[in-house]
């Protein structure tokens, strides 16, 4: 039995069944936690969907901006681009079905010795803020008002966590930390614009998240995805998983017990 983490797999479903193989991948034993970004820019969305839906209890997965967008597409907010590669999703007999399934999935899933996210957690929040802030907007994806928020989820604003925030802002801000952030400022002000590899930033005092100096520990390791310009980061107590596999580079699992990393290049 081993515990696999994979990040963004955005449609590169033929690099994950490759990948799968390399570690005799067995949804019977082995329990597969996947990053965000299930969807998009890949060539094979639908069937990566399909896929990780079959999995089951085998399969733990976290949203990341991009299926967040493609719950948005659904809803007629945005049109499908031709670049994401979604059109398929739509045109199949089982997309409510998909869409449902996505929508019910977490922003934070967590294993006794660590929690997955999409983008990370802010540097503002502890264990149990992170947790509980999460299960505030996942409670609205899974109820009858979560058209509401997909609709008007898109802003850069509020860039500052507060306990006081209320309705769509908290919401805003907690959707963005856990799906679009990369740089902070030092006190922990998020940055929503910059998407530089770090070494390229020379704005004064922009870090990346997990560099905040005054950022909340927690006790477990933070592993996350959707900064493909890290080319993978393997911190103290955050891992970033994503190595930009839809980019030309390569898809990146870790299996936990040995912290063993298996990569499979681009096909």
């Amino acid at each position: 039995m081993s515990t696999y983490i994979i990040g963004d797999i955005q449609g590169c479903f033929d690099e994950l069944q490759h990948l799968l193989a390399q570690v005799d991948f067995n949804s019977e034993q082995d329990t597969l936690w996947i990053a965000g970004d299930l969807v998009a820019r890949g060539p094979k969305s639908l069937e990566t969907l399909r896929f990780i839906k079959s999995l089951g209890n085998s399969a733990k997965v976290v949203l990341g901006n991009h299926d967040l967008h493609l719950l948005a597409v659904s809803l007629g907010i945005h049109k499908v681009k031709n670049k994401d590669k979604t059109a398929a999703i739509f045109a199949a007999e089982d997309k409510n079905q998909l869409l449902a399934w996505l929508r019910s999935q977490p922003l934070l899933a967590e294993h006794d010795e660590f929690v997955v996210c999409h983008a990370g957690i802010s540097p503002q929040w502890t264990l149990e803020q992170a947790r509980s802030s999460a299960r505030e907007v996942e409670a609205v994806l899974q109820s009858d008002n979560w058209q509401w928020l997909i609709e008007n989820m898109y802003s850069n604003q509020p860039d500052y966590w507060d306990e006081d925030l209320t309705g769509l802002d908290r919401y805003r801000y907690i959707i963005n930390a856990y799906t679009r952030m990369r740089f902070c400022f030092a006190n922990g002000r998020l940055d929503m614009e910059c998407k530089l590899p770090p070494e390229n930033v020379d704005q004064a005092g922009l870090v990346p998240w997990f560099e905040v100096k005054d950022r909340v520990m927690l006790d477990k390791t933070i592993l996350f995805g959707h900064w493909a310009a890290l080319e993978g980061y393997h911190g103290k107590d955050a891992i970033g998983l994503d190595t930009g596999c839809v980019w030309g580079g390569s898809l990146t699992m870790l299996r936990w017990e040995d912290k063993q990393f298996f990569t499979q290049p681009a096909l």
